[in-house]
């Protein structure tokens, strides 16, 4: 008998122990404590456009990809485009910038070509150059040929150009000035017109 008691004994205090060992355990589970960081990530905008008007003057959306009309092109003297000879070189401006609510500058890279129809469009070369945007685009402008073609489907010499975002922050970038010139060849069919869309792609930049 005594035995037994000894037992209950020992199986009480085991028992108490395992009790005890509860107890000890929720006591350290509320001793925790949290911390949490939360992010806000808020996209830059990016935007360009260009004009055929000026520097300052005459922007505009021309992207073909998201339903815009490209820009036509007013080619000038010393030629009038719509009466070309062999040899005749005309002249056209064409203004682009990044808009006032880009917050990056960019990278502008001529990005292909698209001759369309009309028949004289092997017989027609052409030369892009990135001028200062004041400068004049005729035979004397000097700059970065940023693209060039012996005919009006074909594109080599891609160069890069850069342009600066606006600052202060709202206003709209430096503007930079793709001076085309084409020249007529020697094979041009009388009579016979061509079209041809270029292509310019702005990349953002991180700053």
């Amino acid at each position: 008998m005594a035995e037994k008691d000894t037992q209950r004994k020992v199986l009480a205090v085991l028992a108490g122990g395992l009790v005890l060992g509860v107890g000890i355990g929720v006591t350290l589970a509320a001793w925790n404590d949290s911390e949490f960081a939360t992010g806000t990530f808020t996209a830059g905008s990016f935007n360009l456009e260009g004009s055929t008007t000026s520097a300052t003057d005459g922007y505009d959306d021309h992207n073909v990809d998201l339903g815009d009309t490209a820009a036509a092109l007013v080619f000038q003297l010393p030629a009038v485009a719509s009466s070309m000879s062999p040899g005749d070189v005309v002249y056209a401006p064409f203004w682009v910038r990044l808009d006032s609510t880009t917050t990056n500058g960019a990278t502008l890279v001529p990005s292909g070509i698209t001759a369309g129809t009309g028949g004289n469009e092997a017989n027609l070369s052409y030369t892009v150059t990135a001028i200062d945007a004041g400068d004049v685009c005729d035979a004397t402008a000097a700059g970065t040929v940023v693209a060039t073609g012996t005919t009006l489907s074909a594109q080599t010499g891609a160069t890069s150009v850069p342009l600066a975002e606006g600052a202060p922050a709202g206003t709209a970038g430096t503007p930079v000035q793709l001076c085309f010139a084409v020249t007529a060849g020697a094979g041009l069919t009388q009579g016979a017109a061509a079209t041809a869309t270029w292509e310019f792609t702005a990349t953002s930049t991180a700053n």
